[in-house]
């Protein structure tokens, strides 16, 4: 044994010696529960002369000595692995957390010098991420700035709520803008207001919830209001899963007034247009109250451009981009009138 810990493949007979084996390096997510290992990782695992293994807490290990894999806790050098799989043996490394830098540049180095044979190298994933999967680090990069965040551990749902509300016009803008990387950022601090006041309301000492309570109430919201997707009901036209989506909606919430749930702290015109959009959708014959002064006319209007399919406040939106645009415009310095452009 040498210096590393690594004992070398003893003596090969002289008719196998040659062959130049094989080297699987086998990488795992820590995004999956261990042991979940695909039918192939477990084929080269099962079928190696050895298995080696640099962290000896590696959380597949004991899944793997469950199973009757043996795994050598020791880190060869790639000198020392090739000379490991002389003779036609067969190498699984199972890589760390970090990936095995060293030793696959160490390979590299072996492979580009041309001075020795080397072994077949493969690269084997053994378990793969999930769509989603990167939802879990979020988690988990959560629970420790709660823990150990001066600021972010004195957070309460109060606190935060300006916060929330800030996240979601900055969204809005993104998508009006039409900036894709803008998006996807806008995207991820809203997400982020989710799972801090997820994480927030696990310490509460009445009723505590977690993010996994505020998914699965979403999954099953989802799920019991789309009957013509997970049921027997049918749906063919945005208008009817509307129609879908209301009624299971009303029946749900027992509401005894279309104005119920609409939050009356939304902007004016957002109001409005859905207060007239429930109106519409549910057959009421409602006439816009009378009355003097710049509000009613705004309702009015809010009311129209909701009946010809207009979010009344986006329209109002891009248009006060275009008069930003203006003043902008007016504001630009102009050479002096003596001065030739």
């Amino acid at each position: 044994m040498n210096a590393t810990g690594f004992e070398p493949a003893p003596d090969q007979d002289p008719d196998t010696a040659s062959a130049p084996g094989r080297i699987v390096l086998l990488t795992t997510s820590h995004r999956v529960a261990p042991g979940l290992l695909s039918w192939p990782a477990w084929q080269a695992l099962r079928t190696a002369d050895r298995v080696l293994c640099a962290d000896g807490a590696h959380p597949q290990l004991p899944y793997l000595r469950e199973a009757g894999t043996a795994v050598d806790e020791t880190s060869p050098t790639a000198e020392e692995l090739v000379g490991a799989c002389a003779g036609g043996h067969t190498v699984v490394v199972v890589a760390t957390g970090e990936g095995e830098p060293a030793l696959t540049d160490g390979l590299a180095r072996l492979a580009g010098s041309g001075r020795i044979q080397m072994p077949e190298l493969e690269l084997l994933p053994a378990s793969y991420d999930l769509p989603g999967a990167r939802l879990l680090d979020l988690v988990q990069v959560m629970d420790r700035i709660r823990a150990e965040c001066p600021w972010s551990s004195q957070q309460t749902h109060e606190g935060l709520a300006k916060y929330g509300i800030e996240e979601a016009y900055e969204l809005v803008e993104a998508i009006e803008e039409g900036d894709r990387d803008e998006l996807r950022e806008e995207l991820g601090d809203v997400l982020l207001q989710v799972v801090f006041h997820s994480r927030i309301a696990e310490e509460d000492p009445d009723a505590p919830f977690s993010v996994d309570d505020v998914a699965g109430g979403i999954v099953a919201k989802l799920i019991h209001r789309h009957p013509h997707v997970f049921g027997d009901e049918t749906a063919g036209t945005p208008e009817e899963v509307k129609a879908h989506w209301l009624r299971t909606k009303a029946i749900e919430k027992q509401r005894s007034s279309v104005t119920e749930g609409i939050p009356l702290g939304q902007p004016g015109l957002a109001l409005a247009a859905k207060l007239a959009s429930r109106v519409r959708t549910a057959g009421l014959e409602v006439p816009l109250p009378r009355g003097e002064g710049i509000g009613y006319e705004l309702l009015a209007l809010a009311a129209r451009a909701e009946a010809e399919g207009v979010d009344p406040e986006t329209a109002l939106r891009a248009a006060a981009r275009a008069y930003r645009d203006a003043i902008r415009e007016v504001e630009a310095p102009h050479p002096p009138d003596n001065v030739k452009e």
